[in-house]
């Protein structure tokens, strides 16, 4: 019973931690309060929905969005820019199946997985940067 009541308080524990490590859009808000007290109303109503819109800067751009998952940078023969990619974070699951023998023995495995991620592919939304603001957005429907 001990044991039970110590993994029950360890999950509680990691649960704690994960859920108050996680951004929210008012918490990202609230850690530059003044920052975003300076945007006009449609801006701000705008980040707190988690929208942003061409000729944003960055800083709106993290506090609407969070952290990007990943950033690079596009060269084309107007220039330079920058990408913020963000991943589509919906679960996936995927199944498995196996055959296997050799030596007069036969084996099948199955296996099924869940994630919470994908490859590269699975952006759900690109932010383009040049000098500084948003000059495009692409999004999948």
């Amino acid at each position: 019973m001990k044991i039970q009541n110590s993994l029950g308080a360890a999950f509680l524990g990691l649960a704690i931690i994960l859920v108050a490590g996680c951004s929210t859009t008012s918490s990202r808000i609230s850690k530059n309060q003044q920052l975003f007290d300076t945007y006009p109303a449609a801006v701000q109503a705008n980040i707190r929905a988690g929208k942003i819109d061409i000729g944003y800067a960055p800083e709106m751009v993290m506090m609407a969005l969070g952290e990007p998952d990943r950033r690079y940078t596009r060269t084309t023969e107007h220039g330079a820019s920058e990408v913020w990619a963000y991943r589509s974070k919906a679960p996936a699951l995927s199944f498995g199946l196996g055959l296997g023998g050799g030596g007069g023995h036969t084996a099948v495995g199955t296996g099924v997985g869940i994630t919470t991620g994908g490859d590269r592919s699975d952006d759900r939304m690109r932010v383009i940067f040049e000098g500084g603001k948003v000059t495009a957005l692409e999004q999948v429907k």
